[in-house]
Protein backbone atom coordinates (compact mmCIF):
# COMPACT_ATOMS: atom_id res chain seq x y z
CA UNK A 1 0.00 0.00 0.00
CA UNK A 2 1.73 3.05 -1.21
CA UNK A 3 1.48 6.75 0.86
CA UNK A 4 -0.53 8.83 -0.54
CA UNK A 5 -3.44 5.69 -0.65
CA UNK A 6 -2.74 5.23 2.84
CA UNK A 7 -3.37 8.19 3.95
CA UNK A 8 -6.78 8.45 1.56
CA UNK A 9 -7.89 5.19 3.47
CA UNK A 10 -6.95 6.46 6.88
CA UNK A 11 -8.64 10.24 6.49
CA UNK A 12 -11.98 7.80 4.65
CA UNK A 13 -14.86 9.10 6.37
CA UNK A 14 -16.10 5.42 6.12
CA UNK A 15 -13.32 4.03 7.60
CA UNK A 16 -13.10 6.99 10.23
CA UNK A 17 -16.53 6.00 11.36
CA UNK A 18 -15.75 2.39 11.80
CA UNK A 19 -12.60 3.05 14.42
CA UNK A 20 -14.76 5.45 16.18
CA UNK A 21 -17.92 3.44 16.78
CA UNK A 22 -15.66 0.06 17.66
CA UNK A 23 -14.25 2.25 20.43
CA UNK A 24 -17.66 3.18 21.24
CA UNK A 25 -18.65 -0.20 22.18
CA UNK A 26 -15.28 -1.41 23.57
CA UNK A 27 -15.42 1.49 25.80
CA UNK A 28 -18.72 -0.22 26.83
CA UNK A 29 -18.08 -3.73 26.15
CA UNK A 30 -14.69 -3.83 28.75
CA UNK A 31 -16.99 -2.56 31.54
CA UNK A 32 -19.12 -5.10 31.36
CA UNK A 33 -16.73 -7.96 30.96
CA UNK A 34 -15.19 -6.89 34.24
CA UNK A 35 -18.54 -6.87 35.91
CA UNK A 36 -20.05 -9.82 34.45
CA UNK A 37 -17.31 -11.99 33.94
CA UNK A 38 -15.52 -11.87 37.76
CA UNK A 39 -19.00 -12.94 39.27
CA UNK A 40 -19.77 -15.67 36.42
CA UNK A 41 -15.76 -16.85 37.01
CA UNK A 42 -15.93 -17.03 40.42
CA UNK A 43 -19.78 -19.11 40.64
CA UNK A 44 -18.62 -21.39 38.15
CA UNK A 45 -15.47 -22.01 39.98
CA UNK A 46 -17.09 -22.58 43.06
CA UNK A 47 -20.15 -23.68 42.48
CA UNK A 48 -21.22 -27.51 42.42
CA UNK A 49 -25.58 -27.49 41.62
CA UNK A 50 -26.92 -28.63 38.69
CA UNK A 51 -28.07 -25.12 37.89
CA UNK A 52 -23.96 -24.07 38.20
CA UNK A 53 -23.54 -26.74 35.58
CA UNK A 54 -26.16 -25.36 33.44
CA UNK A 55 -25.04 -22.08 33.45
CA UNK A 56 -21.64 -23.26 32.86
CA UNK A 57 -23.00 -24.45 29.62
CA UNK A 58 -24.66 -21.68 28.39
CA UNK A 59 -22.11 -19.34 28.91
CA UNK A 60 -19.81 -21.84 26.85
CA UNK A 61 -22.12 -21.70 24.20
CA UNK A 62 -20.60 -18.88 21.90
CA UNK A 63 -17.00 -20.51 22.26
CA UNK A 64 -18.81 -24.25 20.34
CA UNK A 65 -21.25 -22.19 18.11
CA UNK A 66 -20.95 -20.79 15.14
CA UNK A 67 -21.55 -16.91 15.33
CA UNK A 68 -23.52 -16.97 12.80
CA UNK A 69 -26.17 -19.30 14.76
CA UNK A 70 -25.56 -17.82 17.96
CA UNK A 71 -26.35 -14.37 16.12
CA UNK A 72 -29.58 -16.06 14.97
CA UNK A 73 -30.66 -17.29 18.42
CA UNK A 74 -30.19 -13.59 19.87
CA UNK A 75 -31.96 -12.09 17.21
CA UNK A 76 -34.54 -14.31 17.92
CA UNK A 77 -34.64 -13.51 21.77
CA UNK A 78 -33.93 -10.05 21.27
CA UNK A 79 -35.67 -8.50 17.95
CA UNK A 80 -38.74 -6.90 17.92
CA UNK A 81 -41.13 -9.87 18.16
CA UNK A 82 -38.53 -11.55 20.56
CA UNK A 83 -38.83 -13.35 23.73
CA UNK A 84 -36.92 -10.58 25.73
CA UNK A 85 -36.58 -7.93 22.90
CA UNK A 86 -40.75 -7.57 22.28
CA UNK A 87 -41.13 -6.77 25.81
CA UNK A 88 -37.79 -4.17 25.97
CA UNK A 89 -39.96 -2.16 22.93
CA UNK A 90 -43.44 -2.32 24.52
CA UNK A 91 -42.97 -0.98 27.64
CA UNK A 92 -39.24 0.88 27.91
CA UNK A 93 -39.29 1.65 24.10
CA UNK A 94 -35.44 -0.14 23.61
CA UNK A 95 -34.56 -1.67 20.60
CA UNK A 96 -31.65 -3.82 20.68
CA UNK A 97 -31.22 -5.37 17.37
CA UNK A 98 -29.80 -2.82 14.13
CA UNK A 99 -28.37 0.02 16.66
CA UNK A 100 -25.61 0.38 19.35
CA UNK A 101 -26.62 -1.76 22.03
CA UNK A 102 -27.33 -4.71 19.23
CA UNK A 103 -23.39 -4.66 18.67
CA UNK A 104 -22.40 -3.77 23.00
CA UNK A 105 -24.54 -7.19 23.14
CA UNK A 106 -22.60 -9.17 20.20
CA UNK A 107 -19.39 -8.20 21.49
CA UNK A 108 -19.88 -9.02 24.91
CA UNK A 109 -21.50 -12.00 23.96
CA UNK A 110 -18.90 -13.00 22.16
CA UNK A 111 -15.93 -12.33 24.53
CA UNK A 112 -17.63 -12.77 28.16
CA UNK A 113 -16.65 -16.60 27.68
CA UNK A 114 -12.96 -15.84 27.38
CA UNK A 115 -13.06 -14.04 29.80
CA UNK A 116 -14.98 -16.21 32.78
CA UNK A 117 -12.67 -19.31 32.08
CA UNK A 118 -9.38 -17.81 33.30
CA UNK A 119 -10.99 -16.77 36.47
CA UNK A 120 -13.15 -20.02 36.39
CA UNK A 121 -9.81 -21.48 37.10
CA UNK A 122 -8.13 -19.65 39.35
CA UNK A 123 -11.20 -19.43 41.98
CA UNK A 124 -10.48 -23.18 42.41
CA UNK A 125 -7.27 -24.23 44.95
CA UNK A 126 -5.53 -22.76 47.06
CA UNK A 127 -8.03 -20.17 47.55
CA UNK A 128 -10.19 -21.95 49.41
CA UNK A 129 -7.44 -21.73 52.50
CA UNK A 130 -7.43 -18.31 51.95
CA UNK A 131 -11.20 -17.69 52.44
CA UNK A 132 -11.50 -19.42 54.91
CA UNK A 133 -8.72 -17.84 56.75
CA UNK A 134 -10.07 -14.78 55.83
CA UNK A 135 -13.70 -16.11 57.31
CA UNK A 136 -12.08 -16.66 60.59
CA UNK A 137 -10.47 -13.12 60.60
CA UNK A 138 -14.01 -12.09 60.64
CA UNK A 139 -14.35 -10.61 57.20
CA UNK A 140 -17.51 -10.85 55.39
CA UNK A 141 -18.17 -12.41 51.84
CA UNK A 142 -18.10 -8.85 50.69
CA UNK A 143 -15.32 -7.79 52.09
CA UNK A 144 -13.51 -11.10 51.17
CA UNK A 145 -14.18 -11.13 47.86
CA UNK A 146 -12.54 -7.65 47.33
CA UNK A 147 -9.67 -7.90 49.36
CA UNK A 148 -8.95 -11.74 48.83
CA UNK A 149 -10.39 -13.29 45.65
CA UNK A 150 -9.83 -10.13 43.40
CA UNK A 151 -5.94 -9.67 44.23
CA UNK A 152 -5.62 -13.28 44.25
CA UNK A 153 -7.37 -13.32 40.86
CA UNK A 154 -5.96 -10.34 39.24
CA UNK A 155 -3.70 -11.93 36.62
CA UNK A 156 -6.46 -14.21 35.24
CA UNK A 157 -8.92 -11.32 35.45
CA UNK A 158 -6.13 -9.45 33.19
CA UNK A 159 -5.62 -12.24 30.68
CA UNK A 160 -9.13 -13.32 30.80
CA UNK A 161 -9.49 -9.24 29.77
CA UNK A 162 -7.05 -9.57 26.93
CA UNK A 163 -8.32 -12.58 25.28
CA UNK A 164 -12.12 -11.16 25.55
CA UNK A 165 -11.18 -7.92 23.93
CA UNK A 166 -9.38 -9.44 20.64
CA UNK A 167 -12.47 -11.57 20.41
CA UNK A 168 -14.73 -8.93 20.81
CA UNK A 169 -12.78 -6.92 18.14
CA UNK A 170 -12.64 -9.39 16.04
CA UNK A 171 -16.19 -10.11 15.87
CA UNK A 172 -18.12 -10.73 12.34
CA UNK A 173 -21.04 -13.18 12.58
CA UNK A 174 -22.73 -12.08 15.73
CA UNK A 175 -22.45 -8.40 14.83
CA UNK A 176 -23.76 -8.89 11.42
CA UNK A 177 -26.90 -10.44 12.26
CA UNK A 178 -27.33 -8.12 15.88
CA UNK A 179 -25.97 -4.60 14.59
CA UNK A 180 -27.34 -5.30 10.80
CA UNK A 181 -24.17 -3.84 9.45
CA UNK A 182 -25.48 -0.47 8.45
CA UNK A 183 -23.59 1.76 6.35
CA UNK A 184 -23.07 5.04 8.80
CA UNK A 185 -24.48 3.61 11.77
CA UNK A 186 -23.62 -0.03 13.05
CA UNK A 187 -20.44 -0.91 10.35
CA UNK A 188 -17.62 -1.72 13.14
CA UNK A 189 -13.89 -2.09 12.02
CA UNK A 190 -14.35 -5.55 11.57
CA UNK A 191 -17.96 -5.33 9.48
CA UNK A 192 -16.03 -2.53 7.58
CA UNK A 193 -13.38 -5.21 6.50
CA UNK A 194 -15.95 -7.45 5.36
CA UNK A 195 -17.90 -4.55 3.22
CA UNK A 196 -14.51 -3.67 1.95
CA UNK A 197 -13.62 -7.37 0.55
CA UNK A 198 -16.55 -7.78 -0.88
CA UNK A 199 -16.67 -4.65 -2.50
CA UNK A 200 -13.52 -5.15 -3.94
CA UNK A 201 -11.69 -1.82 -1.80
CA UNK A 202 -9.00 -4.59 -0.63
CA UNK A 203 -6.48 -1.27 0.63
CA UNK A 204 -9.23 0.23 2.80
CA UNK A 205 -9.84 -4.12 3.81
CA UNK A 206 -5.77 -4.59 4.46
CA UNK A 207 -5.65 -1.00 6.60
CA UNK A 208 -8.27 -1.98 8.87
CA UNK A 209 -7.32 -5.51 8.94
CA UNK A 210 -3.52 -3.98 10.15
CA UNK A 211 -4.94 -1.92 12.67
CA UNK A 212 -6.44 -5.07 14.29
CA UNK A 213 -3.63 -6.97 13.67
CA UNK A 214 -1.66 -4.66 15.46
CA UNK A 215 -4.24 -4.14 18.34
CA UNK A 216 -4.08 -8.14 18.55
CA UNK A 217 -0.15 -8.24 18.77
CA UNK A 218 0.03 -5.48 21.66
CA UNK A 219 -3.05 -7.59 23.31
CA UNK A 220 -0.82 -10.90 22.83
CA UNK A 221 2.10 -9.02 24.31
CA UNK A 222 0.37 -7.75 27.57
CA UNK A 223 -1.02 -11.39 27.88
CA UNK A 224 2.71 -12.66 28.26
CA UNK A 225 3.85 -9.94 30.22
CA UNK A 226 0.84 -10.81 32.43
CA UNK A 227 1.74 -14.65 32.68
CA UNK A 228 5.23 -13.58 33.62
CA UNK A 229 4.34 -11.01 36.02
Amino acid sequence: MIPTTLAATASDPDVLFSIRLTLRVMAVAVPLFFLLGVPLGYVLGRGRSRLVAALDVIVSLPLVLPPMAVGFFLLLLLGRNGLFGGPLGKLAGMEIVFGFSGLVVAAVISGLPLMVRPVQAAVRGDLTRLMELSAVLGKSSAETFVRVVLPHCRRSVAAGMFLAVGRALGEVGVSLLLGGDIIGRTNTVSLEIYNAVFSGQYDRAGYLAGLLCLVSLALTWLLKRTGRG
